[in-house]
């Protein structure tokens, strides 16, 4: 675990910029429309841009990790849950059959999940410490 907390910048650094770019590579083909989905295109706008979401979450995650206040560490947890469920949620929509067609997946979806994860791991394990403040009482033995 401390080999972990010890790398977690550079984890999330990789991580940030690895989400970033999945989402401008291929999700998925389909076959029926004879078209490749991307982070920020589908037909019609169906599925939406999830893309805008994920490049935005990328970007405060690196904020976060990169500012020394505990604030930011607790913050980037709570974004990072949500960037997480976000991204298994795309996952789904862009992977699931619909009408006998399923859509061949692509290696920019497989890269946006590992990513959220990898960014996700890294909220969990921030690098850093906490610095002591005098108002923080010492355990001491009673004799």
């Amino acid at each position: 675990m401390k080999r972990l907390e010890k790398y977690s910048k550079a984890i999330a650094v990789i991580a940030s910029v690895l989400l970033i770019l999945a989402c401008f590579l291929p999700w998925a083909y389909y076959p029926d429309l004879d078209k490749v989905f991307t982070g920020f295109f589908s037909e019609k706008n169906i599925y939406g841009r999830p893309g805008k979401w994920l490049t935005a979450m990328a970007v405060m995650s690196l904020l976060c990790h990169l500012l020394p206040q505990v604030f930011f560490k607790r913050a980037n947890l709570l974004l990072m849950a949500l960037n997480l469920a976000y991204a298994v949620k795309s996952y789904i929509i862009f992977a699931a059959c619909y009408h006998g067609y399923c859509p061949e997946k692509k290696i920019g979806i497989y890269l946006m999940l590992f990513a959220s994860i990898l960014l996700m791991v890294s909220a969990v394990l921030p690098s850093g410490k906490v610095k002591k403040t005098e108002d923080t009482v010492e355990p001491t033995t009673l004799v």
